[in-house]
């Protein structure tokens, strides 16, 4: 059966349902040793053959993993692949620059364009012959690699001066890629280039030089916006765990800034005293991660969940950091630091269990 663009929702789709056609006989056959549930065996087997059934389409149309045996497998192709997709993207760097010198300008050129049309055709092709994915994402990752690789060295060959502009068109082909063959890792390299061109592009307009964009945190306070933004503006029900990576990129854009300013405030472009930043920066990211903590927790979001509770800690012990590390014992600054987990501990337990309280009344 060929396989489509259209496809990779139905694989995700076909997927799940066999994950929850695995759950459910996992929980009956306990319901049946419990004795809460007995089937009759005329149910049994329809029940029986209806899910070999499913199972047995999606297996010849989707190649998905009809058991725990295969998911394992699966996971050590999904290695296999990324390593194979970096051993291979590394392979052409080297092959390019052993005999780069040997050909003429013209033909360094035609080389470079022919290498990214030939790969991403080649990745076109792999998808519609590749039922598992595994095999188009590999491609993915070698076509990305190629055509990083051919944006800066016709950069070379012309002398253009080097120009964050360079980020748009890989970020382009990254989103293009990504959301083609289902490959969040590009969609991450995707995200990456954006990051990089907005905070250069903000630095730029404040008279910063565009490499040196990163040592003005604030830089990266727009782009968090927009990443934050992202999955209200653009749909993913298609795409599951695209949202997520949106949301933890927007989140550590946002989150790392206000570290580095709450402990090093004389590098942001307020006029202020720098203790003054420092403590307000401080102030912020400490808002900032219960805000995702608690969005996270009342959407459903675990990724932003997680992400707000570490840098809630982070701000909190380099908070402890500051105030006891030249005062206190060693043995006693560590051991507020562990008395503090188990608070944290004891917090998030109190919240879970008001969660589930909450849900409960819903359902009532």
């Amino acid at each position: 059966m060929r396989n489509t663009a259209n496809d990779i929702p139905a694989r995700r789709q076909a997927q799940q349902r066999a994950d929850e056609i695995r759950v459910f006989l996992t929980e009956l056959a306990r319901l049946e040793t419990e004795g809460v549930l007995a089937l009759e065996e005329s149910q049994r087997q329809a029940l029986a053959t209806h899910h070999a059934s499913l199972l047995a389409n999606y297996a010849h149309a989707y190649d998905i993993d009809r058991d725990s045996r295969a998911k394992q497998l699966s996971l050590g192709m999904r290695i296999a692949s990324f390593l194979g997709a970096m051993a291979l993207a590394a392979s052409v760097f080297f092959l390019f620059y052993q005999f780069w010198g040997r050909f003429s300008e013209a033909a360094q050129v035609a080389i470079l364009i022919t290498s990214a049309l030939g790969s991403l055709g080649l990745t076109v092709w792999i998808q519609g012959r590749d039922a598992t994915g595994y095999f188009t994402r590999l491609a993915a990752l070698v076509t990305f690699a190629c055509f990083v690789l051919n944006v800066s060295m016709i950069g070379q060959i012309f002398n253009i001066t080097p120009s964050d502009k360079a980020l748009l068109p890989w970020a382009a082909m990254a989103f293009l890629l990504a959301y083609a063959c289902d490959l969040r890792l590009l969609l991450a390299a995707g995200i990456a280039c954006v990051i990089a061109f907005v905070a250069a592009r903000v630095g730029t307009w404040s008279g910063v030089y565009w490499l040196h964009a990163g040592e003005r945190p604030e830089n990266f306070f727009v782009v968090a916006a927009l990443l934050l933004a992202m999955p209200r503006l653009a749909m993913h029900r298609h795409y599951p765990g695209f949202e997520a990576i949106y949301r933890v990129f927007g989140l550590l854009t946002a989150l790392v800034p206000m570290l580095i300013l709450g402990h090093w405030g004389q590098i942001s472009y307020l006029d202020l005293d720098p203790k003054l930043i420092e403590g307000g920066y401080q102030v912020a990211g400490f808002a900032g991660s219960a805000v995702a903590i608690w969005i996270g927790t009342r959407r459903e979001w675990p990724e932003t969940v997680n992400t707000g509770i570490t840098f809630f800690v982070l701000f909190l012990y380099t908070k402890f950091y500051d105030w006891w590390w030249e005062v206190m014992p060693k043995y006693l600054f560590f051991l507020v630091l562990g008395l503090t987990a188990v608070l944290i501990l004891l917090l998030l337990k109190r919240l879970r269990g008001a969660v589930g309280r909450a849900d409960r009344d819903s359902s009532a």
